[in-house]
């Protein structure tokens, strides 16, 4: 794929931020050092237990890359498989998803969850057509103008699909770093920015190497360091482990955040759209009102796909997925 080059105040500006950053990161000589000495035997145990996901594989390029990250936020991996192969199926190329209605994204989305996801990705789809020739950009500055794209999914597109140097900061790598460097069990609860200069410090100098780097230590939080059972075992810095070097001590920061579902505002959202994904006709509101017996809490559910512009009401207290 190829993709034109930014060379607008916005992108020179965040360019030339990046690299005061790195300078600024350069200074710690021993943080360099902790990060060339983990470099090796993480790059080295991902090339042996890597799982082969089919968007790592070569012919998934940009689009098969921005697909997965979009999908995989917040979803396991097992959940995201099935529902990423039909989407790439039917939908090969950004222009394939740009041609159908946004609610065919919300349709197809499924059971995933957080479905506002499907139309940020629709509206991507439709400003990489209208605006790169139909061809996912390779630079930073250009993915983050793109709707719905935040800057975890334009560093990832740019570093897992292009190759190029750039720290990528989801919870599973965020885990690692706060482990193996700062000798926490846990990060914060949101990103900071410590974090963000941390990541920048461990990077490889080098593209390839770099872009390695970012996809091992995602796996390396994935499988290996996780949240609940971290088998040190298996780890590959296991030794140099600032969290294990420090006697592996309990979590001291706030209390970490659990998510519920069941009586929430989410479920009952899931549960209208899942009605309305199984019909290509307008739904009678009768028809909704059978998924959940609390008419308050259904109708506030149901205004909120509304406003959220997942849900479209017609005349006649009809409601479809959106066409527009």
């Amino acid at each position: 794929m190829t993709a034109t080059t930014d060379t607008s105040p916005a992108a020179s500006a965040s360019a030339a931020s990046d690299r005061a950053a790195d300078a600024v990161d350069a200074v710690d000589p021993e943080l360099r050092e902790t990060a060339r000495s983990l470099h090796s035997p993480v790059v080295d145990w991902f090339a042996t237990h890597a799982r082969d996901l089919p968007w790592r594989r070569p012919e998934a390029g940009a689009w098969g890359v921005m697909v997965s990250e979009f999908m995989l936020q917040q979803t396991p991996v097992n959940r995201v498989l099935p529902v990423y192969e039909e989407w790439m199926e039917r939908w090969p190329r950004p222009a394939d998803l740009a041609a159908e209605a946004p609610g065919e994204a919300v349709r197809a989305w499924g059971r995933l969850g957080y479905p506002r996801r499907a139309l940020r990705l629709h509206g991507a789809a439709k400003a990489i057509a209208e605006r790169h020739g139909g061809e996912v950009p390779g630079e930073h500055a250009q993915l983050l103008a793109l709707p719905g794209v935040g800057e975890y999914t334009a560093a990832a597109v740019v570093s897992f699909a292009y190759g190029k140097r750039h720290a990528v900061l989801d919870t599973n790598v965020r885990r690692v770093f706060a482990r193996a460097v700062s000798g926490q069990q846990y990060p914060p609860n949101a990103t900071t920015a410590a974090e963000r200069k941390l990541a920048r410090a461990l990077l490889p100098e080098d593209d390839t190497t770099a872009s390695r780097w970012a996809a091992a230590t995602m796996e390396l939080g994935a499988l290996v360091c996780t949240a609940r059972g971290p088998e040190c075992g298996r780890c590959p810095i296991a030794a140099q482990c600032a969290w294990q070097l420090a006697g592996a001590p309990e979590h001291q920061g706030p209390a970490r955040r659990t998510q519920s579902y069941a009586g929430t505002d989410r479920q009952v959202r899931g549960r209208l759209l899942a009605v309305l994904r199984t019909s290509k006709d307008p739904v009678p509101q009768s028809a909704l009102d059978r998924v959940w017996d609390e008419p308050v809490q259904r109708a506030r559910a149901l205004d909120g796909l509304v406003s959220d512009g997942l849900v479209e009401p017609l005349d006649g207290d009809r409601y479809r997925l959106p066409l527009t």
